[in-house]
């Protein structure tokens, strides 16, 4: 069974919120998430994942992706979580 954390799969497709706008912003050195009242600057970890969420790749392959571009292993339970925060926030869409 893939199901680890708050309901999210790992064979789920997310991708981000019609609402929300994923960019790059040279000036802050970050991955930003806009939105009509404002936007969020995300630390690394969250823009590297969030960038990958295309509404096509599954969770697993992102997971796959980032631990073979950072050279590491065991990352699941990490995106997981930080997916399950993105969906509370209203970020991404299952």
């Amino acid at each position: 069974m893939n199901q680890i954390y708050s309901g999210i799969d790992l064979d789920l497709r997310p991708r981000i919120a019609s609402l929300f706008r994923l960019q790059w912003e040279a000036v802050q050195n970050s991955w930003v998430m806009l939105y009509p009242e404002g936007m969020v600057k995300l630390n690394g970890s969250a823009g590297e994942i969030l960038k990958r969420l295309d509404g096509k790749t599954s969770v697993q392959a992102v997971v796959d992706a980032l631990e073979s571009d950072f050279g590491t292993s065991g990352l699941a339970n990490d995106v997981l979580d930080f997916l399950a925060i993105a969906r509370r926030q209203g970020w991404i869409k299952l």
